[in-house]
């Protein structure tokens, strides 16, 4: 009897080591570790609320997710972040749509200059544009937050009175971005966001086009002294943090929901501190000698119709690809009339 009662307990022990052994990792306690790469320097705020993000998640997780925060392009450039995030080369990363030429077709109808007011107004929209059309661009990766940045602004070195007198300057501009830049008449330069200070200041560029966060977030206001304030050519960018598909599918499902409540949360989080990072841009530039110059009307009216062949040239472009190009951009524009 004892003889079998003792056979009874190996036997129960083998099987638990072997349940043990079969179990997933995360079921015996060990800590998913995770990487998040952001070329955000540390201080800038989008730098810190994707920081923020990684200590909610170790929070609400118990700890039994961990993830490693990588800021300032230290483990990949801005425009490798998002096939190093589907490569798993990193789990988790910041990436600007903008960045990878003919990547995101149908994304690019999101940073046509249809005159955004705000960032949270851009954010709103773009988070209904993926919902409505699900592009097939993102079917690699789990979209953890997708924001807009505020509206994009000509910046210059010296105060412009005009759209006039942009012609012939040299524009930093992202992407397409540098077909809103062309078509005012200046000269689209292409700078990766780390190199901006240094192109001001040797004159590579003559000014940059995009929201006034840079003023302090890129400290671009030391060489900054003008800005034009024109919806005509307000663009917003679209950009976001995405992971990495076959790592998002290998989480346990409680985890996974945890993250999609963060990520809901973290949405209008990222969208309202652009317009945070906007204000606070536009009054440290002030504070450092900027001029604000309101476009008259008239040329707003002007700026509009120079881009209106930037609207129509994207139509075309997702139509020879077949892609619901025009539903696209109409989608954007009833929003923006709708959610004013």
């Amino acid at each position: 009897m004892k003889r079998l009662a003792c056979i009874s307990v190996i036997g129960l022990f083998i099987l638990c080591s072997f349940l043990g052994a079969s179990m997933p990792a995360h079921a015996q306690g060990k800590v998913i570790k995770l990487k998040f790469a952001n070329f955000f320097p540390p201080v800038h705020k989008n730098s810190i609320i994707a920081e923020q993000w990684c200590k909610e998640v170790e929070k609400r997780t118990n700890g039994r997710v961990k993830i490693s925060y990588f800021p300032g392009a230290t483990l990949v450039s801005a425009d490798q972040a998002y096939e190093a995030a589907v490569g798993g080369i990193v789990d988790i990363s910041l990436f600007v749509p903008q960045y990878t030429a003919g990547r995101f077709p149908l994304t690019e109808g999101l940073y046509l200059p249809l005159g955004i007011k705000d960032a949270i107004q851009g954010t709103k929209m773009v988070n209904a544009w993926y919902q409505k059309f699900k592009p097939k661009e993102y079917d690699d990766v789990k979209i953890i937050w997708l924001v807009s940045a505020g509206p994009g602004r000509f910046l210059t070195k010296k105060p412009l009175s005009s759209i006039n007198d942009l012609r012939g300057l040299k524009i930093r501009a992202a992407g397409d971005t540098g077909k809103v830049v062309s078509a005012m008449g200046a000269v689209p330069v292409s700078v990766p966001p780390t190199d901006l200070y240094d192109g001001l200041q040797r004159g590579v560029i003559d000014g940059v086009n995009m929201p006034p966060e840079c003023l302090k977030g890129w400290k671009l206001a030391d060489l900054i002294r003008g800005m034009q304030d024109n919806p005509g050519t307000a663009y917003g960018n679209a950009n976001g943090v995405v992971m990495n598909k076959q790592k998002w599918n290998s989480l346990p499902p409680d985890i996974q929901q945890i993250i999609d409540r963060i990520n809901e949360e973290w949405t209008e989080k990222a969208g309202r501190t652009w317009d945070d990072i906007d204000k606070e841009g536009k009054e440290y530039g002030i504070s450092r000698g900027l001029k604000v110059v309101t476009i008259s009307p008239d040329e707003v009216r002007i700026s509009v119709e120079k881009m209106k062949p930037l609207l129509e040239a994207y139509v075309k472009r997702m139509k020879e690809k077949g892609l619901p190009g025009e539903e696209s951009l109409k989608f954007c524009q009833d929003y923006l009339k709708t959610h004013p």
